[in-house]
C-alpha cells in the first residue's frame, strides 16, 4: 500500500492526537463522537473558503488566501477525518487501509 514507516508513523500520530483530543474532550458518549465527526464538516467549509479566497471569488476580500492555504486546509479535513475514525475504532488503521484497498480495486467507469 505505501511506506510501512510512514504509514506507521501517520497513525502513531493519529492515536497521539486522538489521546490528546480524549484528555481534554467535554461531550463524552455519542454526543462526542458526533460533535468529533461534525468537525470535519467545519474543516471542510474552510477549504472553500481557502478556494474561493485563493481565486479571488469574494469581490469584498479579492485574493485573501493562496493554494498553499488550501493544501493546509486540506491536510486539516485528512487529519480530523481520520481522528473522527480512530474516534469510532481503535482498528483505525486496518479499517481505513482496507477501504482504500477497496476503493483503489473498483472500475473508475461503467464496466464493459
Amino acid at each position: 500500500m505505501g511506506d510501512q514507516n510512514t504509514s506507521a508513523g501517520l497513525w502513531t500520530t493519529i492515536d497521539e492526537l486522538w489521546s490528546r483530543l480524549e484528555e481534554t474532550r467535554r461531550h463524552a458518549g455519542q454526543e462526542g463522537v458526533l460533535l468529533r465527526v461534525l468537525k470535519l464538516s467545519e474543516e471542510v467549509g474552510e477549504v472553500a473558503e481557502a478556494v474561493i479566497g485563493a481565486t479571488g471569488q469574494n469581490p469584498r476580500k479579492g485574493v485573501s488566501h493562496t493554494w498553499e492555504d488550501v493544501q493546509s486546509e486540506l491536510s486539516d479535513v485528512v487529519i480530523t477525518a481520520l481522528v473522527a475514525l480512530r474516534t469510532l475504532t481503535p482498528d483505525a488503521q486496518e479499517v481505513f487501509e482496507r477501504h482504500l484497498r477497496r476503493v483503489r480495486d473498483r472500475p473508475l467507469g461503467p464496466s464493459a
